[in-house]
């Protein structure tokens, strides 16, 4: 067998992330007109009458159905975080977004970690130069950048779940970074879905961009600049 050839068992270990990626891109065909405002609005009534008769069993049919548009990377993710708000309210709504979401990035961490990730930050270490030094520089300030990367979302969710597994990031820092680091979005477009019924009431559809407003933007990059202190106190210790 060539060193070039991976044995047996590494493909079985990548098979989970290679079925996340064929179910992504199908998904981006098949059910990016299923997951809609449009739908959540058609089957309210029928989604409201399941909940009430059965809130616990609705409550872990939605946790599981949003940890699988998280873990195959499918349409629909914020659909699904205003469904939580309209369904739940804000509390648990929230709680059931947030979770979701994070047992979701996890999945896909771990999947992509026992793939690929392992083999490439050793790769990485070997390599030395420049990624080297980003990878270290990752691993030095962890909590930091993996709470940024939440904050500020300007890298994709999927990616943002891939990044980590492939420099060795701890799955401990990057689930808690995770939980915590979607919260505040979270919170806003809860709290959307959450006042839904009016806007199903109107025939309108709701504004997502109050996440771009300054009294909600605002505290949120506040936030994340909080979480880069840590990184500036340590470069003007290294530089004093």
């Amino acid at each position: 067998m060539t060193e070039t050839t991976p044995p047996p068992s590494r493909w079985i270990k990548r098979l989970p992330i290679l079925a996340i990626a064929v179910a992504a891109v199908v998904g981006a065909f098949t059910l990016r007109d299923q997951i809609s405002f449009d739908t959540l609005a058609q089957n309210r009534e029928a989604l409201i009458a399941f909940r009430d008769g059965n809130f616990l069993l609705a409550s872990l049919v939605f946790i599981g159905a949003y940890v699988a548009i998280v873990s195959f990377s499918l349409p629909g993710a914020t659909i699904a975080t205003l469904t939580g708000g309209f369904l739940f309210g804000l509390f648990p709504g929230v709680l059931y977004n947030v979770l979701g979401a994070t047992l979701g990035a996890v999945a896909v961490f771990l999947a992509a970690r026992a793939g690929f990730g392992a083999d490439m930050a050793a790769k990485l270490e070997q390599k030395g130069g420049a990624a080297a030094r980003l990878q270290q520089g990752l691993r030095e300030n962890e909590w930091s950048v993996l709470l940024m990367m939440r904050l500020v979302p300007a890298v994709p969710f999927f990616l943002a779940n891939l990044i980590p597994a492939f420099v060795g990031t701890s799955l401990f820092r990057f689930a808690v970074t995770t939980f915590f680091g979607i919260m505040p979005g979270a919170f806003v477009f809860t709290s959307v879905g959450a006042g839904l019924g009016e806007v199903f009431a109107r025939g309108a559809t709701p504004d997502l961009s109050i996440i771009f407003a300054p009294h909600v933007l605002g505290p949120i990059l506040g936030l994340a600049a909080l979480s880069a202190l840590p990184i500036l106190v340590k470069r003007f210790r290294k530089g004093a």
